[in-house]
């Protein structure tokens, strides 16, 4: 077992990088529906909340198409469009492994669904939240450099035990980031636009605080990963994003050191606010206080 959590060796049906295959002739009818089921109500809900990247990757890759996309052939697009691929693991892999993976440009996804009863919350991201909500932001060249270049940082900051920091970056981006649009804010995180009712709560709800994109600050703000965010860190464009994460970070890592994180519900000097948040959710008990 390893420092993070995981097996140092694949599961015996993984190969050495941790890939399988997908085996897409062995998914169900009612696995493809549930696929359908988030697909249909997903595309009736972004025009207009999602950035125009992701929605331009989702007509480019046709992922609607026959239940479950099958990676062999949505990949012969993406090499394409941006040289990447994805990958099927078995679920979660270890650190080194997925950036390994991201720096050669290859997503690795997981293969299995949620089951219906799961479709508004589901902890382990499944192939849904993989593909729907990774894939079509890999077909935009800018972002796609920057996904290969934070795998790229992983490996340094694996050696570094920086990892806490790298992983914050990659949570308040790819997974729960928000744009600046001459329209409004706009969705591009994963986290979000796969999930219905995170697609309201991040542009809509007056609870979390909206924050624009700072990397130090974002590297110094923890997250919860059980519930939607208390923060949402806002970038000025993607191509913004990508400069700021091919600089080598050697000198951000030494500054963090001695700086303290700042609280998950704070408003830090210098912070360019978009919202300032009520909290409320969070101090309802959010989830829980509805379970």
């Amino acid at each position: 077992m390893s420092a993070d959590g995981f097996n140092t060796t694949p599961p015996p049906e993984a190969r050495a990088d941790w890939t399988i295959d997908q085996d897409w002739a062995s998914y169900t009818q009612a696995e493809h529906q549930v696929w359908m089921t988030l697909y249909e109500r997903q595309a009736q809900l972004l025009p207009g909340r999602a950035c125009d990247a992701f929605l331009h990757g989702l007509d480019a890759l046709d992922l609607h198409r026959g239940g479950i996309p099958e990676f062999a052939r949505i990949n012969e697009e993406l090499r394409k469009l941006t040289g990447w691929s994805v990958v099927a693991v078995p679920g979660l892999v270890p650190d080194d492994v997925f950036f390994e993976h991201l720096a050669n440009r290859r997503f690795p996804a997981g293969r299995f669904i949620r089951q219906p009863h799961e479709l508004d919350y589901l902890q382990e991201p499944d192939v849904f939240h993989d593909v729907f909500g990774h894939v079509p932001m890999l077909t935009d060249p800018i972002f796609a450099d920057y996904m290969q270049a934070y795998g790229e940082g992983g490996l340094k900051a694996l050696g570094r035990g920086q990892l806490h920091n790298l992983a914050r970056l990659y949570w308040y981006t790819v997974e729960f980031g928000l744009m600046e649009t001459p329209q409004g804010l706009r969705i591009y995180g994963a986290g979000i636009v796969s999930s219905r009712s995170e697609s309201i709560f991040a542009l809509d709800d007056p609870s979390p605080n909206r924050i624009g994109f700072d990397l130090e600050r974002v590297m110094r703000t923890p997250y919860r990963i059980d519930d939607f965010q208390q923060v949402y860190f806002v970038i000025p464009s993607l191509k913004a994003l990508r400069e700021t994460t091919l600089a080598d970070f050697t000198a951000v890592y030494a500054r963090l050191e001695n700086e303290p994180d700042i609280a998950i519900d704070a408003m830090a000097p210098g912070d360019r606010i978009f919202t300032c948040g009520t909290q409320a959710y969070a101090e309802r008990g959010g989830r829980q206080a509805t379970a």
